[in-house]
């Protein structure tokens, strides 16, 4: 999944070891359980070697898994697929009002229309009889960490999703979606549902054209940018930068510079 994640590619990453990385097919679900497990012994390894690790990424939830002391309640395949059958026979109003009901926390702190976090947390009151917000992650880092956010003005940010749609479609996503489809994409609970493959797929399927999918991905990214501003924007450890500032690499590393002696006995 290259064109469609904006992956570096080998060049772009200047000889900088990047982890985790191609570490799934497309046919095998991503997990927050599996990937703070991962991602905290890369983060081990970096530290063990005497270098700084930079987390980066966008997904509030699974920075805070690496980062934060975050407790991963389990799971169960069979009661998910129940309480998924109940969003498609009932819908899923239904089913937040029930979590509404049980455990107010959670349903106040989880988007009404993301199906998928609402399953979740009502599997994991089925599987442990507590409030599933009482494994909501605490702002607590494991070892010290500077978190710097970039903002950008959001006419200009929507300008840029809008650019970078269309540089995907025209980079060959739908080749990539093809020969991924190949791999089994279909079957893939989380790759399938990524943005710009969902419509990449619905395009090759016929019920989409390109200028409609570059559309509804270019829409669906602004939606999923304005999740990670309120995502990030509650956390007041986060430090704001300019992102067009023409020092901002200046700032960014007098930061990280100010933080470390801060912290140094």
């Amino acid at each position: 999944m290259d064109v469609g994640t904006a992956k570096l590619t080998v060049a772009e990453r200047e000889g900088v070891p990047h982890h985790q990385l191609d570490v799934l097919e497309v046919t095998e679900e991503a997990s927050v359980a599996a990937y703070q497990r991962h991602a905290r012994a890369d983060l081990d390894d970096v530290h063990a070697r005497g270098r700084v690790p930079l987390l980066v990424g966008g997904s509030g939830l699974y920075v805070r898994a690496a980062l934060d002391r975050l407790e991963i309640p389990p799971t169960d395949s069979g009661v998910r697929r129940a309480l998924e059958e109940r969003v498609a026979a009932e819908g899923l109003p239904v089913l937040v009002a029930e979590l509404a009901a049980v455990d107010p926390a959670a349903a106040a702190a989880i988007d009404p229309g993301n199906a998928r976090r609402v399953v979740r947390a009502l599997e994991v009151i089925a599987l442990t009889g507590r409030p599933f917000s009482a494994t909501m992650p605490v702002r607590e880092h494991l070892r010290p960490t500077v978190v710097l956010g970039l903002r950008v003005d959001r006419d200009e940010l929507d300008r840029r999703i809008g650019r970078r749609t269309r540089r995907m479609f025209d980079a060959g996503l739908l080749e990539e979606t093809r020969e991924l489809l190949d791999r089994g994409l279909r079957q893939g609970r989380t790759a399938a549902r990524a943005v710009g493959y969902a419509q990449a797929v619905r395009v090759l399927d016929g019920g989409m054209t390109v200028a409609e999918a570059v559309a509804d991905t270019a829409l669906r990214t602004r939606r999923l940018v304005r999740r990670q501003e309120s995502w990030f924007g509650a956390d007041p450890r986060v430090r704001w930068l300019d992102a067009l500032a023409p020092d901002l690499l200046g700032r960014a590393v007098a930061l990280v510079e100010e933080a470390a002696a801060a912290s140094t006995p």
